[in-house]
Protein backbone atom coordinates (compact mmCIF):
# COMPACT_ATOMS: atom_id res chain seq x y z
CA UNK A 1 0.00 0.00 0.00
CA UNK A 2 1.42 3.30 -0.95
CA UNK A 3 1.51 6.07 1.34
CA UNK A 4 1.77 10.24 1.81
CA UNK A 5 3.57 11.64 4.79
CA UNK A 6 2.30 15.60 5.72
CA UNK A 7 4.93 16.92 7.66
CA UNK A 8 4.01 20.18 9.83
CA UNK A 9 6.28 22.41 11.65
CA UNK A 10 4.36 24.18 14.65
CA UNK A 11 5.51 24.51 18.78
CA UNK A 12 4.77 22.41 21.90
CA UNK A 13 1.80 24.79 22.41
CA UNK A 14 -0.03 23.95 19.69
CA UNK A 15 1.45 20.57 18.24
CA UNK A 16 -1.18 18.47 20.22
CA UNK A 17 -4.00 20.55 17.97
CA UNK A 18 -2.60 20.37 14.81
CA UNK A 19 -2.15 16.06 15.85
CA UNK A 20 -5.56 16.08 16.71
CA UNK A 21 -6.50 18.26 13.28
CA UNK A 22 -4.53 15.24 11.51
CA UNK A 23 -6.32 12.35 12.61
CA UNK A 24 -9.46 14.47 11.72
CA UNK A 25 -8.60 14.63 8.48
CA UNK A 26 -8.04 11.34 7.95
CA UNK A 27 -4.49 10.53 9.08
CA UNK A 28 -3.92 6.98 9.81
CA UNK A 29 -1.40 8.00 12.54
CA UNK A 30 0.51 11.30 13.67
CA UNK A 31 3.58 11.53 15.15
CA UNK A 32 4.99 13.79 16.96
CA UNK A 33 9.29 14.71 16.23
CA UNK A 34 12.22 16.71 17.10
CA UNK A 35 12.01 20.00 14.66
CA UNK A 36 15.28 21.79 15.98
CA UNK A 37 17.61 18.42 17.88
CA UNK A 38 16.43 19.68 21.22
CA UNK A 39 17.25 16.40 24.11
CA UNK A 40 14.75 15.77 26.31
CA UNK A 41 14.63 12.76 28.64
CA UNK A 42 12.02 10.59 28.84
CA UNK A 43 8.47 11.37 30.35
CA UNK A 44 7.28 10.20 33.75
CA UNK A 45 4.70 7.56 33.79
CA UNK A 46 1.26 9.61 31.95
CA UNK A 47 3.08 12.76 31.03
CA UNK A 48 3.13 14.35 27.88
CA UNK A 49 6.75 16.23 26.42
CA UNK A 50 7.32 17.72 23.50
CA UNK A 51 9.91 19.98 21.95
CA UNK A 52 9.66 23.89 21.50
CA UNK A 53 9.98 23.23 18.04
CA UNK A 54 7.67 20.03 17.14
CA UNK A 55 7.13 18.61 13.53
CA UNK A 56 3.71 16.97 13.24
CA UNK A 57 3.62 14.09 11.00
CA UNK A 58 0.54 12.58 9.68
CA UNK A 59 0.47 9.29 7.49
CA UNK A 60 -2.04 9.27 4.87
CA UNK A 61 -3.25 6.79 2.10
CA UNK A 62 -1.62 7.88 -0.89
CA UNK A 63 -5.31 8.16 -2.81
CA UNK A 64 -6.36 10.19 0.14
CA UNK A 65 -7.95 13.77 -1.28
CA UNK A 66 -4.65 15.94 0.57
CA UNK A 67 -5.82 19.12 -1.38
CA UNK A 68 -8.57 19.14 0.82
CA UNK A 69 -6.28 18.33 3.83
CA UNK A 70 -4.83 21.18 3.17
CA UNK A 71 -7.43 23.94 2.29
CA UNK A 72 -8.88 22.69 5.19
CA UNK A 73 -5.42 23.08 7.65
CA UNK A 74 -5.22 26.72 5.80
CA UNK A 75 -8.39 27.68 7.54
CA UNK A 76 -7.47 27.02 10.74
CA UNK A 77 -6.97 29.68 13.26
CA UNK A 78 -4.00 27.47 14.73
CA UNK A 79 -1.82 27.36 11.12
CA UNK A 80 -3.74 30.07 9.01
CA UNK A 81 -3.10 30.20 5.15
CA UNK A 82 1.12 29.95 5.13
CA UNK A 83 1.68 27.26 7.61
CA UNK A 84 4.70 25.53 7.27
CA UNK A 85 4.34 22.15 5.46
CA UNK A 86 5.98 19.12 3.31
CA UNK A 87 4.23 16.46 1.61
CA UNK A 88 6.26 13.71 0.19
CA UNK A 89 5.30 10.05 -0.70
CA UNK A 90 6.42 7.28 1.61
CA UNK A 91 7.90 4.14 0.12
CA UNK A 92 5.90 0.67 1.00
CA UNK A 93 8.86 -1.47 3.11
CA UNK A 94 8.71 -3.60 5.53
CA UNK A 95 9.97 -1.18 8.17
CA UNK A 96 10.98 -3.74 10.40
CA UNK A 97 12.85 -6.23 8.16
CA UNK A 98 14.63 -3.13 7.31
CA UNK A 99 15.78 -2.21 10.27
CA UNK A 100 16.51 -6.02 11.25
CA UNK A 101 18.56 -5.53 8.21
CA UNK A 102 20.92 -3.15 9.40
CA UNK A 103 21.76 -4.08 13.13
CA UNK A 104 24.80 -5.75 12.57
CA UNK A 105 27.22 -7.22 15.41
CA UNK A 106 29.47 -4.28 16.79
CA UNK A 107 32.31 -4.40 18.81
CA UNK A 108 33.24 -2.51 22.09
CA UNK A 109 36.79 -2.28 23.47
CA UNK A 110 38.86 -5.14 23.09
CA UNK A 111 36.73 -8.19 24.67
CA UNK A 112 32.70 -7.10 24.03
CA UNK A 113 30.09 -7.32 21.30
CA UNK A 114 26.66 -6.66 21.25
CA UNK A 115 24.92 -8.89 18.30
CA UNK A 116 21.54 -8.89 17.17
CA UNK A 117 19.81 -12.14 18.42
CA UNK A 118 18.75 -12.80 15.40
CA UNK A 119 22.65 -12.86 13.61
CA UNK A 120 25.43 -15.46 13.95
CA UNK A 121 28.13 -13.79 16.49
CA UNK A 122 31.17 -12.77 14.40
CA UNK A 123 33.58 -14.50 17.21
CA UNK A 124 32.84 -17.20 19.43
CA UNK A 125 35.22 -16.72 22.17
CA UNK A 126 34.58 -12.93 22.51
CA UNK A 127 32.43 -11.76 25.09
CA UNK A 128 29.01 -11.98 23.01
CA UNK A 129 25.71 -10.30 24.49
CA UNK A 130 22.70 -11.43 22.23
CA UNK A 131 20.00 -8.58 21.88
CA UNK A 132 16.63 -7.62 21.10
CA UNK A 133 15.70 -4.34 22.03
CA UNK A 134 12.02 -4.81 21.67
CA UNK A 135 10.05 -1.43 22.29
CA UNK A 136 12.74 -0.28 24.88
CA UNK A 137 16.13 2.57 23.88
CA UNK A 138 19.87 0.87 23.52
CA UNK A 139 21.25 -0.97 20.68
CA UNK A 140 24.72 0.45 21.04
CA UNK A 141 24.25 2.21 18.06
CA UNK A 142 24.18 5.53 20.06
CA UNK A 143 27.20 7.43 20.81
CA UNK A 144 26.05 7.67 24.67
CA UNK A 145 25.30 3.51 24.43
CA UNK A 146 29.08 3.12 22.52
CA UNK A 147 30.79 5.32 25.48
CA UNK A 148 29.42 3.20 28.54
CA UNK A 149 29.80 -0.04 26.96
CA UNK A 150 33.91 0.71 25.93
CA UNK A 151 33.98 1.93 29.48
CA UNK A 152 32.46 -1.33 30.93
CA UNK A 153 34.80 -3.40 29.12
CA UNK A 154 38.07 -1.38 30.28
CA UNK A 155 37.25 -2.79 33.88
CA UNK A 156 37.05 -5.61 35.90
CA UNK A 157 33.72 -6.60 37.05
CA UNK A 158 34.35 -10.19 38.07
CA UNK A 159 31.76 -10.85 41.23
CA UNK A 160 30.71 -7.37 41.06
CA UNK A 161 27.31 -5.56 42.02
CA UNK A 162 26.05 -3.39 39.60
CA UNK A 163 23.29 -0.44 39.11
CA UNK A 164 22.06 0.47 36.20
CA UNK A 165 19.69 3.41 36.47
CA UNK A 166 17.91 3.47 33.40
CA UNK A 167 18.51 0.40 31.93
CA UNK A 168 16.48 0.85 28.53
CA UNK A 169 17.06 -2.42 26.25
CA UNK A 170 18.99 -3.95 29.66
CA UNK A 171 22.38 -3.50 26.82
CA UNK A 172 24.57 -2.16 29.61
CA UNK A 173 23.35 -4.57 32.77
CA UNK A 174 24.18 -7.38 29.90
CA UNK A 175 27.44 -6.46 28.54
CA UNK A 176 28.28 -6.08 33.00
CA UNK A 177 26.96 -9.56 33.80
CA UNK A 178 28.54 -11.20 30.44
CA UNK A 179 32.02 -9.30 31.59
CA UNK A 180 31.56 -11.15 35.33
CA UNK A 181 29.27 -9.30 37.16
CA UNK A 182 27.89 -10.99 40.19
CA UNK A 183 24.72 -9.42 40.42
CA UNK A 184 22.75 -6.65 38.03
CA UNK A 185 19.53 -4.54 39.93
CA UNK A 186 18.02 -2.46 36.68
CA UNK A 187 15.61 0.38 37.15
CA UNK A 188 13.46 2.34 34.64
CA UNK A 189 10.83 3.88 34.54
CA UNK A 190 9.04 1.88 31.44
CA UNK A 191 7.49 -1.10 32.35
CA UNK A 192 8.47 -2.15 28.76
CA UNK A 193 11.82 -1.56 28.85
CA UNK A 194 12.20 -3.67 32.31
CA UNK A 195 10.27 -6.33 30.42
CA UNK A 196 12.58 -6.26 27.03
CA UNK A 197 15.52 -6.46 29.89
CA UNK A 198 14.29 -9.66 31.02
CA UNK A 199 14.02 -11.00 27.66
CA UNK A 200 17.58 -9.92 27.02
CA UNK A 201 18.62 -11.62 29.94
CA UNK A 202 16.74 -15.10 29.53
CA UNK A 203 18.24 -14.70 26.11
CA UNK A 204 22.27 -14.47 27.67
CA UNK A 205 21.16 -17.12 30.10
CA UNK A 206 21.68 -14.41 33.13
CA UNK A 207 18.47 -14.00 33.92
CA UNK A 208 19.26 -15.46 37.80
CA UNK A 209 21.48 -12.56 37.89
CA UNK A 210 19.67 -9.46 36.87
CA UNK A 211 17.14 -7.93 38.82
CA UNK A 212 14.58 -5.19 37.42
CA UNK A 213 12.49 -2.31 39.41
CA UNK A 214 10.39 0.15 39.06
CA UNK A 215 11.59 3.27 40.78
CA UNK A 216 9.17 2.93 43.33
CA UNK A 217 9.93 -0.29 43.83
CA UNK A 218 13.46 0.03 43.76
CA UNK A 219 15.58 -1.48 46.70
CA UNK A 220 18.31 0.20 48.70
CA UNK A 221 21.82 -1.28 48.30
CA UNK A 222 25.91 0.23 47.67
CA UNK A 223 27.03 -1.11 44.65
CA UNK A 224 30.87 -1.50 43.43
CA UNK A 225 29.78 0.32 40.03
CA UNK A 226 26.70 2.43 38.54
CA UNK A 227 25.30 3.11 35.34
CA UNK A 228 23.48 6.09 34.09
CA UNK A 229 22.97 6.38 30.62
CA UNK A 230 20.03 8.79 30.61
CA UNK A 231 20.29 12.66 30.03
CA UNK A 232 21.47 15.51 31.54
CA UNK A 233 18.28 16.89 33.11
CA UNK A 234 17.53 13.89 35.54
CA UNK A 235 21.14 13.25 35.53
CA UNK A 236 21.28 16.54 37.46
CA UNK A 237 17.79 16.30 39.10
CA UNK A 238 18.47 12.69 40.61
CA UNK A 239 22.25 13.19 41.49
CA UNK A 240 21.33 12.16 45.22
CA UNK A 241 19.76 9.03 44.35
CA UNK A 242 22.08 7.75 41.75
CA UNK A 243 25.31 8.60 44.00
CA UNK A 244 23.75 7.13 47.05
CA UNK A 245 23.47 3.53 45.03
CA UNK A 246 27.58 3.84 44.87
CA UNK A 247 28.97 2.25 47.79
CA UNK A 248 32.15 4.33 48.54
CA UNK A 249 35.53 3.35 46.37
CA UNK A 250 33.06 2.26 43.89
CA UNK A 251 32.82 3.78 39.99
CA UNK A 252 30.37 5.87 38.29
CA UNK A 253 29.84 5.74 34.59
CA UNK A 254 27.16 8.62 33.19
CA UNK A 255 26.18 9.20 29.86
CA UNK A 256 23.34 10.62 27.91
CA UNK A 257 25.48 13.61 27.77
CA UNK A 258 25.90 16.61 25.40
CA UNK A 259 29.58 17.80 25.29
CA UNK A 260 28.65 21.22 25.95
CA UNK A 261 27.04 19.96 29.17
CA UNK A 262 29.55 18.27 30.44
CA UNK A 263 31.09 20.87 32.69
CA UNK A 264 27.46 21.14 34.48
CA UNK A 265 27.25 17.56 35.10
CA UNK A 266 31.04 17.55 36.29
CA UNK A 267 30.13 20.13 38.88
CA UNK A 268 27.05 18.19 40.18
CA UNK A 269 29.06 15.21 40.71
CA UNK A 270 32.53 16.29 41.70
CA UNK A 271 31.78 17.03 45.73
CA UNK A 272 31.24 13.32 45.59
CA UNK A 273 33.82 11.36 43.37
CA UNK A 274 36.80 11.81 42.17
CA UNK A 275 36.13 12.46 38.46
CA UNK A 276 38.30 10.88 35.63
CA UNK A 277 38.87 12.73 32.35
CA UNK A 278 35.39 12.80 30.62
CA UNK A 279 35.85 11.47 27.03
CA UNK A 280 33.74 12.61 24.20
CA UNK A 281 32.25 11.14 20.64
CA UNK A 282 30.46 13.53 18.31
CA UNK A 283 28.23 16.06 20.08
CA UNK A 284 28.05 13.19 23.06
CA UNK A 285 30.03 13.25 26.27
CA UNK A 286 30.80 10.24 28.72
CA UNK A 287 31.57 10.96 32.92
CA UNK A 288 33.12 8.56 35.05
CA UNK A 289 34.40 8.71 38.52
CA UNK A 290 35.32 6.75 41.81
CA UNK A 291 32.92 7.49 44.77
CA UNK A 292 35.04 9.19 47.79
CA UNK A 293 35.55 6.66 50.64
Amino acid sequence: MAWLQLRIETSADYAEQVGTMLSANGAQAVTFLDAKDTPMYEPKPGETMLWPDTQVVGLFDATHDMKGVLSRLAKSKILGPDFTHKLDPLEDKDWEREWMDNFHPMQFGERLWICPSWREVPDKDAVNVMLDPGLAFGTGTHPTTALCLRWLDSQDLSDKTVVDFGCGSGILALAALKLGAKRVVGIDIDPQALQASKENARRNDVADRLEVYLPHEQPSLEADFVTANILSGPLLELQSVISAFCKPGGKLVLSGILAEQVEKIESAYRSGFQLESSQIDGDWARVSGVKHA
